[in-house]
């Protein structure tokens, strides 16, 4: 009993680590007119809630549990069928049935969470005292795609937990083990491509600007995992012999792209305050979409470690037959002692984890810097911190 005591307690963090959960809930609520919604891990023995949005009193909060028996997703998870209730006293099923009477509910929608191996994992589910109109097309498919999203979820964060594992635990030679990253690289496009899709549905099911918000703030999550698989490739790449891969052009200037960047990163935090200096005088001959990733990892990486509220400054320049791009932010200096490993693959700057990332965002823009025939140095005091890009400009 106590190891599968554990194994729950794994489930509800599991889904406590999906942060669009709370927004699916509200929105739940908000489509149906129901005031209790819940996400439930039900086993062949339990019935456990991982999240609850509850309006009504109901009375059950996250890790409370339910006699199985008494509720209907015992029915559900044996039938593997979802189970609506406009009305329980009209209903032709449900009516008499124990449930209702002892939880006093006269409206129920329950639709079942499946993994991708087809294992059954619970319900989302909601019901209120009131009867309700539930069985409406557009609400059933919008629980069974957020019930999809929540499985997929799961999936991908047992994707990322299982192969992180088998790379710490791997002792075997470090070409395996980067060859075990690319291939990772790989297995997590699918998985990413299933939930990036079902958001694109979900966009087109229920356009209220709630849910565009909650698809919004997932798109951000996907794109950011998207990052990180791309980073995981370019580092087992770099590893492997293979360097980073160039698509040089000449471009008269990078103020569009650079621009493009920043925007996109004011996007995700509207609080920063980022300064753009350009000082282009000459084209350039680089790989536009790199250079624009070593930029937003460098920014990023100022926006984790600098101090809140204080201006970043981004310079760039090109004249001479150099062209040179800096970021600068306030903040607490780099430990001297890690600025020798810094750009080193699963090193975190400042030797902290305030960041969200696998340590590889310095990693790869030393070997795009590389890639161009530069490099990029760091200078750090109490006051500010700088990155510096220096390379051809190739005129």
């Amino acid at each position: 009993m106590h190891a599968m005591s554990d194994l729950i307690a794994d489930d509800m963090e599991a889904v406590a680590r999906i942060d669009a959960v709370p927004s699916i809930l509200e929105i739940a609520c908000r489509i149906t007119g129901l005031r209790f919604a819940a996400v439930a891990r039900v086993t062949s023995t339990s019935w456990t809630a991982c999240a609850v949005r509850d309006e009504i009193a109901f009375g059950l909060e996250v890790g409370g549990s339910l006699d199985l028996k008494t509720t209907i997703c015992d029915e559900i998870r044996d039938s593997g069928t979802g189970v609506i209730i406009d009305h329980v006293a009209l209903d032709p099923i449900f009516h008499n049935h124990h449930t209702p009477r002892l939880y006093g509910f006269e409206s129920y929608i329950s639709i079942p969470i499946f993994r991708r191996d087809g294992s059954f994992f619970g319900t989302l589910c909601a019901l209120d005292p009131l009867p309700a109109k539930l069985s409406d097309p557009g609400i059933v498919a919008t629980f069974e795609n957020f019930a999809r999203l929540i499985g997929l979820q799961l999936d991908l964060q047992d994707d990322l937990h299982r192969k992180e594992q088998e790379l710490a635990n791997a002792d075997r030679s470090a070409l395996i083990r980067e060859r075990f990253i690319a291939i990772l690289g790989h297995d997590l496009r699918n998985p990413l491509a299933a939930v990036v899709s079902g958001m694109r549905l979900l966009a087109r099911m229920d356009p209220s600007p709630r849910a565009a918000l909650v698809i919004e703030n997932m798109g951000q999550s996907t794109r950011r995992i998207e990052m990180l698989i791309d980073d995981l490739l370019d580092f087992a790449r770099g590893r492997l012999g293979d360097g980073v891969f160039l698509d040089l052009q000449t471009t008269d200037s990078l103020e569009a792209p650079v621009r493009e960047v920043i925007e996109e990163l004011q996007i995700v935090h509207p609080e920063a305050s980022i300064d753009v200096i350009l000082d282009l005088e000459e084209p350039i001959i680089c790989d536009i979409s790199r250079i624009s990733q070593l930029l937003s990892n460098l920014v990023g990486n100022a926006l984790v470690h600098g101090t809140p509220n204080r201006p970043i400054t981004v310079h760039a320049r090109s004249g001479q037959g150099r062209f040179s791009l800096s970021i600068a932010n306030e903040g607490g200096p780099i430990a001297p002692e890690l600025v020798p490993t810094l750009f080193e693959p699963f090193t975190m700057a400042n030797g902290n984890e305030r960041g969200n990332g696998l340590g590889l965002g310095l990693f790869i823009v030393s070997e795009i810097a590389k890639a161009h025939g530069g490099t990029v140095h760091v200078s750090s005091d109490r006051n500010l911190t700088v990155f510096e890009l220096s390379m051809p400009s190739g005129s």
